[in-house]
This record gives structure tokens, C-alpha cells and sequence, in this order.
């Protein structure tokens, strides 16, 4: 104890650092040694790279143990399923161009029989039309004429018709004489218009109420005098808008113009705003 009391405290330190670091260094070589045996292990282990596989069939194992088919299964089955339907639909199809190609064929065949058929009418008709116009070439007969004797000349009367001609002229006089009366008892359709006039004062002074007092008072066979109004023209000026149903046998536009315009105190002039055929 007294020699180990004698040694300085820096050697012991040194010691002791020693002793920790080989024993840290053991510590890290035996975890070495571990990880690599470790790692070593799992080179050789080749279960990770195989996982969808194990996968794969972990899954089969349990869906077969459930009960569902596989889809692989289904895939192949839905596939010749497929195959199985183009198979009958390519058959159905050759089976109806087969069905289409005898249609064809005979309606061929049928058509061949009337052109024979065709050919075969007209040549009998050529013949029939060579006998026609021989006997249309065929000379006229001429007709017997019989001689009578003079005594039954003398019975002919020769003026036997004028009597007929005199009945019928008098039955057609009579006929048109009824067509006439019933032409006169039907109305005759007399033939209208509408028309609607704008009558325009000198200014804004100009009295229009007795400007209409003095349209109003043309009066005409066959004119009708309708509804008016006043409708401005600008600056405070109103023209009197008139409308007279007309007969255009009896009046004329140019006529009610002139009649309207010898009024010159109220009117400057006439026109007309619209002209319809009643």
C-alpha cells in the first residue's frame, strides 16, 4: 500500500485510461463480430427478396380457405368466354353470307327468266304490229248505194227541218233567259278599300277642329267617312290623321285628294298613309 501510495496520481490516471480504452475496444470488436455474423446471416437469408411471392401465395393460401376463386381463374374463364362468343358470332356470320350469296343467286336466276321472258313478248309482238299496219293499209270498202225509184223521192220532205230548228232556238232562248234572271238575283260583290289619309295645316295655328269639320263634309256615293286623330309632325305642328272606307267604282283616290285640297285656308296637302283591299 505504501509503494501504491508512493506512485504519482498522473501515472494511475494513465493506467486508468488505458485499461477503459482497451475495454471500450473489446466492447466494439465483440459488437463487430455480432453485427457480422448478423449480416453474414441475412446475405444467406433470401426471404426479403422473395416477399411478393411468399406474398402471393399467403394470399392464395387464404383465399382458398375462404372460398373465393381466384382471379386468375376468372381472367381465364371471362377469356374463353370470350373466345367461345367470337367463335359463334364468326359462324352466325358465315352462315348469313352463305344465306345472302343464295339470295343473290336467285334473284339472279329470276332475272335471267324475265329478260328471257322479255326477249320472247317482243318478238311476238313484232309479227302482231306487221299485221296491223296491213290492215290499216288495207283498201277502203266503198258502200253500196241502193237506187230508189222516183216515187219514194217525192215522199222526202225537205223542209221537215226547220221545224226543229225553230224548237230548238226557242228552247235555247229560254234557258238563257232563265240563266240571266238567276245572274240578276245574285247580290254583285262590290269592291272596297280602306284608306287612311294624313291631312297636313299651313302651322300650328292652323284650327285643326274645323279643319276635320271641313274633311267631314265631303260627301260622295260610296264614301264612309271612319275614326280620326291628331298626331304631331314637330315644332308644336299636328297633322289630323282621317281613315274612309271607298267604293272604287264610285271614288277615287285623286278625287278625294282634290275635294280635300279646295279647302287651302286649313290644308297644305293630302297623302296617303296607308291603302288597303277590303
Amino acid at each position: 500500500m505504501n509503494e501504491i501510495k508512493k506512485i504519482p496520481l498522473v501515472f494511475l490516471k494513465l493506467y486508468a485510461c488505458s485499461l477503459t480504452h482497451k475495454l471500450s475496444r473489446l466492447i466494439f470488436l465483440v459488437f463487430f463480430s455480432i453485427t457480422m455474423s448478423g449480416l453474414q446471416g441475412l446475405a444467406q437469408e433470401n426471404i426479403w427478396f422473395d416477399k411478393s411471392r411468399y406474398d402471393e401465395a399467403e394470399r392464395r393460401f387464404y383465399e382458398d380457405m375462404n372460398g373465393i376463386p381466384q382471379t386468375s381463374q376468372s381472367q381465364n374463364a371471362s377469356k374463353s368466354e370470350d373466345q367461345s362468343e367470337l367463335v359463334s358470332r364468326l359462324k352466325s356470320l358465315e352462315l348469313d353470307n352463305k344465306n345472302l350469296h343464295k339470295v343473290v343467286d336467285d334473284l339472279r336466276a329470276v332475272l335471267s327468266k324475265l329478260e328471257s321472258r322479255m326477249a320472247v313478248l317482243e318478238k311476238s309482238q313484232a309479227p302482231a304490229s306487221k299485221t296491223v299496219t296491213v290492215t290499216k293499209a288495207a283498201p277502203v270498202q266503198k258502200p253500196k248505194v241502193e237506187e230508189h225509184n222516183d216515187a219514194d223521192d217525192d215522199d222526202i220532205d225537205l223542209f221537215g227541218s226547220d221545224e226543229e230548228d225553230e224548237e230548238a232556238e226557242r228552247i235555247k232562248a229560254e234557258r238563257v233567259k232563265e240563266y240571266a234572271q238567276r245572274k240578276a238575283k245574285k247580290p254583285a260583290l262590290i269592291a272596297k278599300s280602306s284608306i287612311l289619309l294624313d291631312v297636313k295645316p299651313w302651322d300650328d295655328e292652323t284650327d285643326m277642329s274645323k279643319l276635320e269639320e271641313c274633311v267631314r263634309s265631303i260627301q260622295m256615293d260610296g264614301l264612309l267617312w271612319g275614326a280620326s286623330k291628331l298626331v304631331p309632325v314637330g315644332y308644336g305642328i299636328k297633322k289630323l290623321q282621317i281613315s274612309c272606307v271607298v267604293e272604287d267604282d264610285k271614288v277615287g283616290t285623286d278625287i278625294l285628294e282634290e275635294e280635300i285640297t279646295t279647302f287651302e285656308d286649313y290644308v297644305q296637302s293630302v297623302d296617303i298613309a296607308a291603302f288597303n283591299k277590303i
